[in-house]
């Protein structure tokens, strides 16, 4: 139970995940009308989650966030910031259901025909049916002044099994949910 809890986690380890594993899926989107050049200062102001995760990766999570926004030039000031930042993480139940037909019995393609009756011959299904988390770390950051949201990044990946080392995949993962903020800052 304790390895579903914290298996949100395994979301942001897509950074570094092999061609073969799942891969993170990471959408941002911003208000186009907003003037991020005005922003210098933040401050983390929630962090929800549908889920129970453990303390340690949910200041794993916090403290990567803080560091992006250093490394992208910000100060971090909890007493009056011009951004706040909302986060949210979200684990759902999911399943994959996927069937085979074989309808020669066996040797498909080798052997198409069956003893009475060629195409009409019988065959059977097998279905299988895989259960999984399908997990999502929201980055909401707001004008503080107006609490208009003027920037959204999220991170999309299909959980299987918790994180091996969360203190160097959360914040890789981080860093691709907010490589795109702010818009237009040079690449």
């Amino acid at each position: 139970m304790k390895n579903i809890k914290n298996a949100l986690f395994v979301l942001l380890s897509a950074a570094l995940a092999t061609s073969c594993g799942p891969s993170l899926k990471v959408t941002s989107d911003y208000d186009k009308s907003a003037n991020f050049q005005q922003y210098k200062t933040f401050a983390i102001d929630t962090f929800r989650m549908n889920q129970r995760i453990s303390q340690l990766n949910a200041n794993r999570i916090t403290n990567a966030i803080k560091a992006e926004m250093v490394k992208k030039g910000f100060t971090e000031n909890t007493s009056g910031p011009d951004l706040k930042i909302n986060v949210a993480a979200v684990l759902k139940d999911q399943k994959s259901v996927s069937s085979t037909t074989d309808y020669y019995g066996y040797g498909g393609v080798y052997r198409p025909w069956a003893w009475g009756g060629g195409l009409g011959a019988t065959g059977y299904t097998t279905y299988n049916v895989q259960n999984y988390k399908d997990g999502s770390l929201i980055i909401d950051i707001a004008d503080a002044k107006t609490n208009n949201l003027v920037w959204e990044g999220i991170g999309n990946e299909e959980i299987d099994k918790p994180v091996k080392d969360p203190d160097t995949q959360i914040p890789a993962a981080i860093a691709s949910i907010m490589k795109n903020f702010p818009p237009g800052a040079a690449k």
